[in-house]
């Protein structure tokens, strides 16, 4: 059991590190309104989070058996992950791309429905886990889907407050824009492969 939870806990922390597009909303929104204003944003993610994960435990072998259910996550969360790309590639100068980005509780509750990332994540984990049962599994897994993604994103709050300062200058909050944009669309591309 404890080589299990080490190994949920190492995927749960490579995932949630690794730049996604989560991360990249809680830089952007700690970016513009400080740590407080991120809070919203990482509980939501933690909320979909649970979410996605108790349906994973519920549904994961039929959707794991299912091709078309996996293909059809990727691509929809590369087109919406594509579509916010491009919404912040296409901002103009001094106009604001947030209306694109998911916002709120809700919004990124939403968000990790069309997140294939973290549908691999909660498959891979589910599947992975020892058989105890769905709720044994779920009273282990649960903790590590609150603990680990909160810390990760707060590191990324942290590090979007740090690059707040310089987002006040148009041209290069314009840069830092197209950056994440880039950086969204190419996460949208690697989904597809």
């Amino acid at each position: 059991m404890l080589s299990s939870l080490a190994a949920a806990s190492t995927l749960l922390l490579v995932a949630t590190l690794s730049p996604g597009p989560n991360n990249l909303v809680v830089l952007r929104t700690a970016a513009h309104g400080g740590i407080v204003a991120a809070w919203p944003a990482i509980l939501g993610i933690v909320c979909g989070g649970i979410g996605l994960l108790l349906v994973a435990a519920a549904f994961g072998t039929h959707v794991s058996a299912w091709p078309q259910a996996r293909s059809a996550i990727a691509i929809a969360g590369a087109a919406y992950l594509g579509w916010l790309g491009l919404c912040l590639l296409q901002a103009r100068p001094g106009a604001s791309a947030d209306a694109a980005l998911p916002a709120g509780i809700a919004g990124l509750f939403c968000f990790q429905f069309l997140n294939p990332k973290s549908w691999v994540m909660a498959l891979s984990l589910v599947a992975a886990f020892p058989p105890l049962g769905m709720l044994r599994t779920l009273a282990w897994l649960v903790p590590l889907f609150v603990l680990i993604p909160t810390a990760s994103l707060l590191l990324w709050a942290v590090l979007g407050q740090q690059v707040s300062a310089y987002l006040h200058k148009p041209g290069l909050r314009r840069r830092i824009d197209r950056i994440m944009g880039l950086a969204l669309l190419a996460s949208a591309g690697l989904l597809l492969l």
